[in-house]
């Protein structure tokens, strides 16, 4: 079995750490392989924090997704219905 190897492409650079975990999650719950990088790895807060920095977090995809990714998230973020509050919206 072939394994085909492809580049990884940043298609957002966020803020802070779980900004960042915030678009991985979105994008695996649409079954797109994404990765979190810090861009500043060293320091004195070191490679787990998870606060904003200076120079932000990178967020991967294989370079076959990039056009997905990106149309994904160009698009606003909705709550399922459950999750409305009880007025009945989602703000």
């Amino acid at each position: 079995m072939r394994v085909e190897r492809h580049r990884w492409v940043a298609i957002a650079d966020v803020g802070s750490g779980w900004e960042a975990d915030l678009v991985v999650a979105r994008l695996d719950a649409e079954d797109i392989p994404a990765r979190a990088r810090g861009n500043d790895l060293v320091g004195i807060f070191g490679p787990g924090f998870q606060g904003a920095t200076a120079r932000g977090f990178l967020v991967e995809v294989p370079e076959p997704y990039v056009s997905r990714a990106r149309a994904l998230l160009a698009r606003p973020a909705v709550l399922p219905d459950e999750w409305a509050d009880e007025s009945g919206g989602t703000d």
